[in-house]
């Protein structure tokens, strides 16, 4: 397989002969105002360039967009992507939104299969229980996806969530090769992270001891704090540099 960093959680899987772009945020740097009321919110969105041309981001087989918010499904994924493309998402609310913007193979990632390939929806919390209470409207639900293939590595495609039983549980049931982990640590202040940061990175590295750990969704949002320097200095404290990948935009790993 391959799994190549594009920018912030949007990624293109090659799993299995097809092509998964995942989580598209497409426009052009400083596109959108930073969001209001997470840390940073004066910078606009996205922080950094697309390293890679629109086409060869567009050459992909489908798309899983594992919740709508706009970091994970923008304007310009709307209007750049062919409306015609299979996109999984995780809920009939989702699938009736992109359904609504002209898309015309919207699926459920509940028991799918495509290409032969299971997708399996995984749960997630984007935040704390404290973080749910005060804004569950706003963080709403997202969702992980684990790809399995005869011929292929499983991979678990973690999600918007911090470390808790709903990730604990899916590392069991799944035992996954592979862990792809949003671990930029994004902030809401007074409510603390709303997804994973280092230390949530550390829990699943010994949780998943034969797992590669693949540290996205970083640097590239105003509110994702957590830069690939200091998680590589805290992989070499912790001892993770055996098995924790933090990529580069744009960079491609086989494996």
């Amino acid at each position: 397989m391959k799994i190549q960093q594009i920018r912030n959680a949007t990624l293109i899987i090659e799993y299995a002969g097809t092509r998964f772009l995942i989580d598209p945020l497409l426009a052009e740097k400083g596109a959108y105002p930073g969001f209001e009321g997470t840390a940073n919110s004066h910078l606009f969105n996205p922080t950094v360039a697309l390293p890679v041309p629109m086409d060869e981001i567009l050459n992909v087989d489908a798309v899983i967009v594992t919740h709508t918010h706009p970091d994970h499904w923008d304007e310009a994924a709307k209007a750049l992507l062919p409306k015609g493309l299979p996109v999984f998402v995780q809920h009939e609310q989702d699938r009736e939104l992109i359904t609504s913007q002209g898309f015309t193979d919207v699926r459920l990632l509940k028991g799918a299969e495509f290409n032969g390939i299971s997708l399996v929806q995984t749960l997630g919390q984007h935040g704390s229980d404290a973080a749910i209470e005060a804004m569950g409207e706003i963080l709403g639900e997202v969702c992980g996806v684990v790809f399995k293939h005869p011929q292929e590595r499983t991979v678990y495609l973690v999600g918007d969530t911090v470390w808790n039983q709903y990730v604990q549980d899916g590392l069991k049931e799944h035992d996954p090769d592979v862990a792809i982990l949003n671990a930029g640590d994004a902030q809401v202040p007074g409510l603390g992270s709303i997804i994973m940061g280092k230390h949530d990175v550390y829990e699943v590295y010994r949780a998943a001891p034969k797992a590669t750990l693949i540290a996205t969704h970083m640097e590239s949002v105003n509110h994702a704090v957590l830069t690939r320097k200091e998680l590589r200095d805290f992989s070499a404290e912790k001892g993770m540099t055996d098995r924790l990948l933090v990529p580069e935009d744009g960079e491609t790993y086989s494996l």
